[in-house]
Order: structure tokens, then sequence, then C-alpha cells
């Protein structure tokens, strides 16, 4: 499996699954799925409300000799209702026993609201403890990112963002890169309702054509040549097995120039920072309230 190496010293796949809109039952058929097929990153979080059907699916490659935990590069996410240190503290034990597992591989802090730099300092500490491998961030601007390193011990390895040709997010990258940050790009693909616009795009489809590979395949290789960790989801094990079949091709020059024109600038979510403090900081639902 390709990997990045990151500022911690550890090597990160460059593609896994996400988690995200799976039910319980889902993830873990997901999971095994997925960890047959060949991959070794697993993406979810405390708010998909599916950890435990992780653990499960995780558990089950493992029983079966598909792999070993130590293979598998695990990413969990607190919420913003659990970001007072005390609290954050205490979620991270939860999610390690949701997920059924002694340590967790890449924590981050699901969104920038509420309490963040709290939360960080509880990540370190956990880190410090061996529960956790790395930390870093999802979702944070170019200001709040600075502060986090300004204010922090361990330097995130991670930013998880929206990224896709339509929206490379390139300043962000860019910011990233000088502390040694590697993007990690949640909708490669659009996502559930946007999707069709980048699988459906001309462009794409001739490339594809040439290459002899779906438009999603393109898509997800274009993410690991311009140096992102793609993650994208699904429920369907022919998909996910599609989506794994990338490394045998390359995207050439003048391909990746076509793909750079691409680029409007315009996200798939559209709901603004503020909208997104009002409604992340007020929802708390109990974590262990899942199947």
């Amino acid at each position: 499996m390709e990997s990045y190496k990151l500022n911690n010293g550890l090597e990160m796949p460059k593609l896994g699954i996400g988690m995200y809109v799976l039910t319980p039952d889902q993830a873990e058929n997901s999971v095994y799925h997925a960890l047959k097929d060949g991959y070794r990153l697993i993406d979810t979080a405390n708010v998909y409300m599916n950890e435990r059907g992780v653990g499960r699916g995780i558990k089950r490659a493992v029983e079966e000799g598909i792999c070993k935990r130590e293979d598998i590069f695990l990413t969990t996410k607190l919420w913003p209702s659990e970001y007072k240190y005390e609290d954050a503290l205490k979620a991270i034990d939860e999610t390690l026993a949701r997920l059924d597992t002694d340590y967790i591989d890449l924590l981050l802090l699901h969104q920038q609201y509420g309490e963040y730099l709290d939360a960080y300092k509880a990540m370190e500490k956990a880190a410090e403890l061996g529960k956790v491998k790395s930390i870093g961030l999802s979702n944070f601007n170019e200001e709040r990112f600075e502060n986090v390193i300004n204010n922090c011990t361990i330097k995130p390895a991670v930013h998880q963002i929206e990224t896709h040709p339509f929206y490379p997010e390139h300043d962000l990258k860019a910011l990233g890169e000088k502390y040694g940050t590697i993007v990690e790009s949640w909708f490669p693909l659009g996502g559930i309702e946007n999707k069709g616009k980048l699988l459906n795009n001309e462009i794409i489809k001739e490339i594809a054509e040439e290459q002899g590979k779906t438009t999603a395949q393109v898509i997800l290789r274009w993410h690991i040549q311009n140096n992102y960790v793609a993650i994208p989801g699904s429920a369907d094990e022919n998909e996910i097995a599609e989506n794994f079949d990338i490394f045998d091709f390359e995207l050439t020059d003048e391909d990746l120039e076509k793909m750079q024109k691409l680029d409007t600038g315009t996200r798939f979510f559209t709901m603004s920072e503020e909208e997104q403090e009002r409604a992340f900081t007020g929802f708390a639902p109990d974590f262990n309230n899942q199947k």
C-alpha cells in the first residue's frame, strides 16, 4: 500500500475509506470488505455514530487473518461538545472503548469551534500516554490553524478538508506544507449528493476513456498525484473495490493540466462558518448511545 511519511515519522496510506453517513451495520461491512480489498486506512468520527460498527469490522478482518491491527491506520475525530480539557480526555477513552482498540493512529479535532485549544492539548496528552499515535485538525480555516500552531507542542500531522478537482484548496494545502501537515480529502468524489457533477464531467470522462479507467478512479488518482490523502466513502462492495484499483496507472502531465482547469474555487459544502458554529456548538449527542 502506497503511503506518505507524516511529520512525526509515521506512514499514512494514500487512500482509505470514509464512514460518513453509514449506519453501524454498513460501517462494519464496509470496513471488513475494504480491508479484504487491501485498504489499510479507515476514517470515522464520534459524530458519525458508527465507531462500534467500525470496531466490529476491524475485529472481523483481524480474526480472519486478513490483516493485523498494527497494519491498519485508524482515524477518528472529537466533536466540539467534548472539547473542554477533561471532557476531551474522557472522550478519548470512550472512543477507544467504542472502537475496541488500545490506540488510535490519528485523532482529529472535527471542527474549529468551541474550546479547540483545550481539546488539542488533551490530544497531546493522549499522544504522550500512547493512546494516540498522531493528531491533527479537520475543517480549520487559516487563522485558527495558525492559532493551533502557535499554541501547540505537537504540530498537526494531518488536516482533513474538502478537496476535489473543482476545489483543490491550494491555500490551506500550502499552509499545511509549511509545517509538514498532510491534507486529507473528504468529499474527494463530491459526496452522495454531488458526485455526479464530478463523475459526469466531460473532461474527466475523456481522460477516463483514454486511461481505460472509471471517472472515480481518475479523480482519486488526481488526489494521489497531487499529494492528498483521499477517503471516499461507500457501502457498496463493488464501489469499494473499484475505488481501490488506482495504483496500476498514472495520469499524464497533459491529463493533470486538463484537470487543473476544472478548479472553480467552489465547494460542495456551502454552510457558512457562522451557520456551522451555531449548528455544531449546539449539537451534543450521546456518543456512547450507538449500536
